[in-house]
């Protein structure tokens, strides 16, 4: 391999000066050296040839040893010098203080066609931030991070990305519901590839240190590398920047309801710079559609993270990092200003993006009211979202009567869609048929644009449960087929129907369908 490194971060940003490989508080320094640990019996599982080609390395050089052993971090690559990132972050409401890279090594920067990426390498090791943990992954939860990151790009949400599967050879010992029964496991690492993996936790911490001077050097760094259409570093400039941050976690966020994801643990240091889906842990796929629902057990009591406050706690977690950035403008009113536009700017895009999912191309003032009907109807009865939305555009407005009797797929307990809720669907598609009514597109151009906003398919999660299962037991054709399927998750594969399914009654409370939590 011939790759074309780049390394700007451990070049250009303070480094920890302790190079050992203990657990500390790191002051000053945006990163801590560190070398993977070598594994006992590297094995790849699978690759993405997508990321292999922007990266510039070949399908051929992929099988050779040179890539396992970068991909599970038993060689170094020469000139390089891996890293683990120091940063903070406020975890379910509170500060946690220091978090920093606890199972994540950063390998080096690589630079091909323009486009700039770290590769980091998930599970290869401890770090100074693995605080009480080992800083490994197991094959569960890296099959779901592999498969669901590449998913999500070409669903088209803003996301980190996933280069390489590989098991370890080693087993990890996990307690999969902190319940007190740990179990061996099969380790497994993960490559994951995005322009930077910065978060917001990366400037709170020094900014709760107190330290604008590492603060300010940092966030320089960032905008030179990411925003350097901004300009020069000034106080207009860092508004600027957290202006675009924030325009950039919308659109992300709208992207996730739009397709029914449910990130299960939105803390401070799971929040991307550029606005990326980064840290696929207890993440779900809605199956009903259900604003209270979170698939993270650790999170089951409160819900803080539940799908329908998911754009609440991004402008929270927004507020956290203008706090941090505070101390380089030193003046509340502008960042106030840009945070206060944000319930605004949301609520717009959140609106265009149903007008889209419903086939609704003009602006309308009823238009509101028609979703919120149908966001209250929905949770009359237990609807299949994926099911739902996907089989809407059959609908004829000159047939408002079969309007249930299309989407009757997406219900769990049909039976329960008559007297009343039946008549509340009937009412609802009588005005949805009026509204489309004063469309100028034909039905089939509609379906085609609808269509293409609402996915067919979705990593639903018994279907990586299913994946994951079968490789524990050494089958990983069930990833390759899940993963290629994923690639189009907007056409119609009628070879792969079985897919288009609503979610098995087996795996409705089976623990990693409907249960997960951050052991990973």
């Amino acid at each position: 391999m011939n790759l074309n490194i780049k390394d700007t971060f451990n070049k250009e940003l303070p480094g920890d000066p302790i190079l050992e490989n203990s657990r500390r508080q790191v002051r000053e320094a945006c990163f801590s050296y560190v070398t993977p640990r070598k594994t006992s019996k590297p094995e790849l599982i699978h690759v993405s040839p997508e990321m292999l080609s922007a990266l510039g390395i070949t399908k051929d050089e992929s099988r050779g040893a040179a890539f396992l052993n970068m991909v599970t971090g038993n060689t170094v690559l020469p000139n390089t010098k891996p890293y683990a990132m120091c940063y903070g972050g406020h975890q379910f409401g509170n500060w946690a203080g220091q978090l920093g890279d606890g199972r994540a090594i950063n390998l080096t920067e690589v630079e091909h066609r323009g486009q700039r990426w770290t590769i980091q390498l998930k599970g290869a090791g401890e770090t100074p931030y693995s605080r009480s943990a080992d800083g490994l992954a197991v094959l569960r939860s890296s099959v779901r991070e592999y498969l669901c990151s590449e998913a999500m790009f070409h669903l088209g949400v803003p996301t980190t990305r996933a280069l390489s599967l590989a098991l370890s050879g080693d087993q990890v010992l996990r307690d999969v519901l902190y319940d007190g029964n740990p179990a061996y496991e099969k380790g497994a690492i993960v490559s994951r590839i995005a322009p930077t993996f910065l978060r917001f936790g990366n400037y709170e911490i020094f900014s709760a240190h107190q330290d604008a001077k590492t603060l300010k050097i940092l966030v320089d760094y960032t905008i030179k590398h990411f925003f350097s259409h901004l300009g020069k570093p000034s106080k207009e400039t860092y508004l600027a920047f957290f202006n675009e941050v924030v325009n950039l976690n919308i659109d992300m966020v709208v992207h996730w309801q739009r397709i029914g994801f449910v990130h299960g643990v939105m803390n401070t240091d799971n929040m991307s710079i550029l606005g990326l889906t980064i840290d696929y842990g207890p993440y779900g796929w809605l199956e009903g559609y259900d604003f209270g629902w979170t698939p993270n057990t650790t999170d089951r009591e409160f819900k803080r993270y539940r799908f329908g406050t998911q754009p609440e706690i991004v402008l929270w977690n927004l507020y956290k990092l203008a706090n941090a950035l505070y101390p380089l403008i030193e003046e509340a009113s502008g960042l106030e200003a840009i945070l206060g536009e944000y319930e605004k700017k949301y609520t717009v895009k959140y609106d265009d993006m149903m007008r889209s999912k419903l086939g609704l191309f003009e602006k309308h003032q009823e238009d509101v009211l028609l979703i919120k009907d149908l966001e209250r109807i929905l949770h009359l009865t237990e609807t299949d979202m994926t099911i739902f939305f996907r089989s809407l555009p059959n609908f004829c407005p000159d047939k408002v009567s079969e309007g249930v009797e299309i989407i009757k797929e997406a219900f769990y307990a049909p039976k329960e869609v008559s007297g009343v809720i039946r008549k509340k669907w009937d009412d609802w598609f009588k005005t949805y048929a009026g509204r489309l009514q004063l469309e100028s597109v034909s039905f089939e151009e509609r379906k085609q644009r609808m269509d293409l906003v609402n996915p067919k398919y979705v990593l639903r999660n018994y279907m990586a449960q299913l994946a994951i299962e079968a490789a524990d037991k050494g089958d990983y054709t069930l990833i390759g087929e899940l993963f290629n399927l994923l690639k189009k998750p907007y056409e119609e594969q009628t070879e792969h129907e079985k897919w288009f399914a609503k979610r098995p009654d087996w795996a409705r409370h089976k623990v990693g369908c409907s249960m997960l939590s951050c052991s990973s």
